[in-house]
């Protein structure tokens, strides 16, 4: 059944109007027409069957709430902590991340990030990224639409982000240890939150290590074999959403 996101604000009324780009999408890539039903879900893990009851040229249409959804159980808390990598592999970490079931997306300007953002790029960037966001939960089913903060200096992150206890960090490092282990320990102290950081091409420095250890990253392993980027992030989410979940 297509999906669509009607914000939260707009539940309160008895008939709901659906606008905007949604409304576009529906009727002129879906097709949707009068008497069609539809699923709508608000980005806070409430979703509902609706049925159209009129439609406004291309502009609008209005639907009709028929049933609540049942809502999935709660999964762990994932917050990707992300170095920005070249090209347009950020949309696809992120795209991915959002069907791993990530909740929160911050991503870092690191030494070796290769992107660099003047502030308006960043705010046009971030609202991008957050439109690749509800296009992943429209397609996957996410009911919740996780946050995205916009790019922020590495430094400034470790000082200021407020994460869960459990800190994990992608690391090419002699200290790291093996993520199973890591995983194993947080699944039998019930651990449900946690916190995964990747590097950018080329990785942290060693500076950027030894800031991440210091401020609570533990350095874990994943595997002997050199990753890039998207797939360490991928392999690690998915690694968490396994163990903890």
């Amino acid at each position: 059944m297509p999906r669509f996101y009607l914000p939260p604000d707009a539940w309160q009324a008895s008939a709901w109007e659906l606008a905007g780009d949604e409304a576009r999408h529906a009727l002129k890539v879906m097709r949707l027409r009068e008497g069609d039903t539809c699923t709508v879900f608000d980005g806070r893990g409430r979703a509902a069957e609706a049925r159209i009851t009129a439609t406004h040229g291309s502009s609008g249409l209005l639907l009709q709430p028929v049933a609540d959804l049942p809502q999935p159980p709660p999964v762990a808390e994932i917050t990707l902590c992300q170095a920005i990598p070249k090209g347009g592999n950020m949309e696809l970490i992120i795209q991915k991340a959002v069907e791993l079931g990530v909740s929160r997306i911050i991503p870092l300007i690191t030494e070796r990030t290769i992107v660099r953002l003047k502030p308006g790029e960043a705010e046009t960037k971030t609202e991008k990224w957050r439109r690749t966001i509800l296009e992943a939960c429209k397609q996957c089913g996410q009911n919740t639409l996780p946050q995205i903060d916009p790019p922020i200096d590495y430094r400034d992150f470790l000082a200021h982000a407020r994460l869960p206890s459990l800190k994990i960090h992608a690391a090419l490092t002699d200290t790291a240890q093996p993520l199973r282990t890591v995983l194993e320990q947080a699944r039998s102290a019930h651990i449900r939150q946690a916190a995964i950081l990747v590097g950018p091409e080329g990785d942290f420095t060693p500076a950027e290590n030894e800031a991440a250890a210091a401020h609570g990253f533990l350095p874990v392993t994943l595997g002997p074999i050199i990753l890039r980027v998207e797939t360490a992030t991928f392999f690690a989410i998915s690694a968490i959403r396994y163990a903890l979940d």
